[in-house]
């Protein structure tokens, strides 16, 4: 029984993670900040969060010599996909920004592969696939205008930004603690970010400051945290596959907080999403 209820315990706690992650759809809506400015302000926020907890915790903060570049390029990696992915959002819409950047269940299951050396399997390429089906229905809209194709562009370039970061850090999430991996990499998204904090009035921040803190806290020091965390316990195309739940809590969380009512093919979108993600919770739980 003990396989069974840890197979359970992570399938939770990848669902809560994504929980709080999908915060990120609508709490960016509600950022009136250019782009650099705001994923800056909530990397230094969610630095400040996370460093205090692994302080208050007694987390060592450490690390390998050997590690930092490692630590260094998924920090950058994480930047890029953080950045392009809010301007994929700005150049559309919610719906199409999601749907290119879940093509990075797709990238992750061609190139885990290859970079990690694991066994190709077909069935991920499907369900991966049937995800980016699911996404399609999802958005209410894919009227695709020529500036839609420039969010498209942006949005597949950060999927593959987050699938390379989420495949290098793979390796180290046994080594280190979750949130000590994430206070390195909210640090070096900030560092690089930080001369764009002076280029707008410190005023035009401060008045943003409960949607940055709540993205800070809630979304990067909370949400991908625990994300790093089930890296652990399974294969990262599975986590991709698993993770693709979370438009699905975006929509969720649209429904009740924005009432933005989901129209039938968005339904239909998220019963294929689900059904993906159902499917690969339950092949996922072969004895590894």
């Amino acid at each position: 029984m003990g396989m069974n209820n840890n197979h359970l315990k992570h399938l939770l706690e990848i669902n809560l993670a994504m929980l709080f992650i999908a915060t990120s759809g609508a709490l960016g809506r509600y950022v009136q900040l250019p782009v650099p400015v705001a994923i800056g302000a909530r990397a230094i926020l969610a630095f400040v969060a996370l460093f205090l907890y692994c302080k208050w915790k007694g987390f060592s903060l450490k690390i390998d010599s050997r590690d930092i570049p490692v630590i260094l390029l998924s920090g950058i990696l994480m930047g890029v996909h953080w950045v392009t992915y809010f301007y994929a959002l700005k150049l559309s819409n919610v719906a199409i920004g999601m749907l290119s950047i879940f093509t990075y269940p797709v990238i992750t299951a061609f190139l885990e592969p290859i970079l990690l050396k694991t066994k190709f399997q077909l069935v991920h390429l499907f369900l991966a696939v049937l995800v980016l089906t699911g996404m399609y229905f999802l958005s209410p809209t894919l009227d695709f205008e020529n500036s839609y194709t420039i969010a498209i562009g942006f949005g597949v370039f950060s999927a593959l930004a987050y699938a390379l970061r989420n495949i290098i850090l793979k390796k180290k999430v046994s080594k280190y603690n979750g949130s000590m991996l994430m206070t390195y990499q909210t640090a070096i998204v900030g560092i690089i970010l930080f001369p764009f904090l002076f280029t707008i009035p410190a005023n035009a921040i401060l008045n943003q400051w409960e949607v940055l803190v709540a993205l800070a806290v809630l979304t990067t020091a909370i949400g991908h945290t625990m994300f790093l965390m089930t890296f652990k316990h399974f294969n990262i195309t599975t986590v991709s596959i698993l993770s693709s739940v979370q438009p699905v809590y975006g929509i969720l969380i649209g429904a009740i907080f924005l009432s933005e009512i989901p129209k039938g093919t968005t339904v239909l979108g998220g019963i294929l999403i689900l059904s993906s993600v159902v499917i690969e919770s339950i092949r996922s739980k072969k004895p590894t």
